[in-house]
């Protein structure tokens, strides 16, 4: 918080001039009547937000404030409310409030260069405990367009999704040493978190900048205002969605989409900055080592053990990889998530929610280094959110990494390509909202008659394999979902009576399997095959086949993830899946 800039000035700490009113449980501003005072600035309209300059960085972004019109003395000013007084604090005359004062409205909005870092994930936490403090830092905040790649915007009563993005460009104060100065700024560190409809749990998916995956055809609004539709590109490194080919966060949202099949309600963005000023600004993250460490590239070097780190320090533990682990980019995620776990742990503290000097802190490093999607461009939202966050426990907050295998077309192993014998489990546990943790239930109703129903349709005896006849249909599946199943039912799972029908009358949501009452039996056995869940059994009539014979009909519907994938969604974790919780203490190693 800028002192001068509130009516304040010398060595004055930001958290004095904020009193808490215990009629209200919110912060409010305290000006002393020693010294003269300015209006507080009210919450700013995005379209007033004034551009950054080109080669604008770090805190200060280049703006610069609008003089403060005063109110000739024959006007009424329009005031600011008085904060409540402490105790003992005399009464501030009346003539020493002024008018709030005027913004200058911005011609052109420049969206300023991505800078990156792996904090992103933190500023979710820093939202949850500064949004009292927010209203007067809206100018802090830079948004850009989601091109129509989120979902518009997380709910209250719904599951959240937030893709939290850190890139590799190196502006920002202090950030040029860093190695590649030149980087256009790619997806260095993302993290897709997942905040479960009951709030009793979270998943946070580390996704590997070096995962080969395609990337969509990307609807861009470029920094100068234009819009195009930058080409996609199959089997690339998942961090060019960012950066490369002048491709902007909402393309990396639309490459998790078309990777996971879960679609994020929001993104933000933060720089190197935010690793250093939000681990002063809680004094520091305690971190545990199990051997020294002496890293040249990230000049980390530390003893083995606990150790409080802080600002560049801060930063060199999360960048650092060639000293842990296998001294690649998956042991460096793993060490970021045991730094992340600490900080989460640090942010739900006593220690921290409890300090107004702490709160005001946390709130000014992150909002000076978030950059939020259009859809999020918003006090009350980034409130809000911050709010349904601030529920979670951090026991049920699970750290994982979306599983891979080193790419079997390398002869030198620098890429990963998915694991797709546990990767679609776990997307699937996310999108159908699974908990990745035990956790104590909420109440809930006995389950509805239709509930109760579906779940019978699977109880009963099965046909055999070579005994259930049906037709493929593709109502919405991927180009070739139809053929590639019949091969599939027919050369895997002995199913032989099968057949190709083709495209299906409509698209469908979710797939379905109609039959005949008498076939009841092969229908259980092709659920079971398929890994059907009873909502997608359909009692009703069977049709005639190639050979004139009663046939079932299986229609594959959007939610189709290929042959051989369930899409009953799994209750657990695969064992060789990594992951941790963030109230658990861990050793970097």
């Amino acid at each position: 918080m800028d002192a001068q800039g509130r009516g304040r000035a010398d060595n004055i700490d930001p958290a004095d001039q904020w009193v808490l009113n215990p009629d209200t449980g919110e912060y409010e501003l305290r000006l002393s009547t020693s010294a003269p005072q300015s209006a507080v600035p009210g919450p700013r309209r995005a379209a007033s937000r004034a551009a950054a300059p080109a080669g604008a960085s770090g805190g200060a972004r280049g703006r610069t404030a609008a003089p403060e019109r005063q109110a000739p003395e024959e006007e009424t000013p329009e005031r600011v409310p008085a904060p409540r007084r402490k105790r003992g604090v005399p009464e501030e005359p009346a003539n020493r409030r002024g008018r709030r004062p005027v913004k200058k409205k911005s011609k052109t909005k420049k969206v300023l260069l991505w800078t990156g870092g792996v904090m992103a994930f933190v500023l979710v936490g820093t939202a949850a405990a500064g949004y009292l403090y927010l209203e007067h830092l809206n100018d802090n905040i830079t948004a850009v367009s989601d091109d129509g790649a989120s979902t518009g915007g997380f709910s209250k009563d719904k599951a959240i999704n937030i893709l939290l993005i850190g890139t590799d460009k190196r502006t920002g104060a202090g950030n040029k040493g860093y190695g590649d100065t030149d980087s256009v700024g790619h997806a260095d560190t993302t993290i897709l978190l997942h905040v479960s409809k009951d709030r009793t749990n979270a998943t946070a998916l580390s996704i590997p900048r070096d995962l080969i995956v395609d990337i969509p055809d990307c609807p861009t609004t470029l920094a100068d205002g234009t819009k195009k539709v930058i080409p996609g590109q199959d089997g690339v490194r998942f961090n060019t969605s960012l950066g490369q080919e002048e491709r902007t966060p909402s393309c990396t949202v639309r490459t998790v989409t078309e990777l996971t099949g879960i679609q994020a309600d929001n993104f933000m963005v933060a720089d190197f900055n935010a690793v250093k000023t939000l681990t002063s600004a809680v004094g520091g993250v305690d971190v545990c080592l199990a051997k020294d460490i002496n890293d040249r590239d990230s000049h980390l070097k530390l003893s083995k053990g606990t150790h409080t780190i802080e600002g560049e320090q801060a930063l060199a533990f999360v960048r650092t990889r060639h000293s842990v682990g296998f001294g690649g980019d998956l042991s460096r995620i793993e060490i970021q998530q045991q730094f992340l776990g600490s900080l989460m742990r640090k942010l739900k503290s006593n220690d921290t929610l409890t300090s107004p000097t702490k709160m005001i802190k946390l709130a000014e490093a992150g909002t000076e280094a978030l950059t939020v999607d259009s859809q999020l461009d918003s006090i009350t939202k980034l409130k809000d959110l911050g709010l349904e966050l601030g529920k979670l426990n951090v026991k049920n907050l699970t750290f994982t990494t979306v599983p891979v295998l080193d790419n079997p077309a390398e002869k030198v192993k620098a890429t990963v390509v998915l694991n797709t014998s546990t990767a679609p489990t776990i997307f699937q546990m996310i999108k159908e909202d699974v908990s990745f943790t035990e956790v104590k239930k909420k109440a809930k109703e006995s389950k509805s008659a239709a509930a109760a129903e579906a779940a019978a349709r699977l109880k009963g005896p099965k046909s055999a394999a070579s005994a259930v006849r049906v037709q493929v249909m593709n109502g919405g599946a991927p180009a070739g979902s139809a053929q590639e199943t019949l091969n599939w039912l027919q050369n895997d799972e002995g199913v032989t009576k099968s057949e190709n029908a083709g495209n299906a009358p409509q698209a469908l949501s979710n797939t379905t399997l109609e039959y005949a009452p008498d076939q009841a039996d092969q229908a259980r056995r092709l659920a079971a095959i398929m890994g059907l869940p009873g909502t997608a059994l359909k009692p009703g009539k069977s049709v005639t086949n190639a050979q004139g014979l009663p046939t079932m009909t299986l229609t594959l519907g959007k939610d189709f993830k290929g042959a051989g994938v369930s899409l009953t969604a799994a209750t657990k974790v695969p064992d060789s899946v990594q992951k941790s919780t963030a109230d658990k203490v861990q050793c970097a190693k």
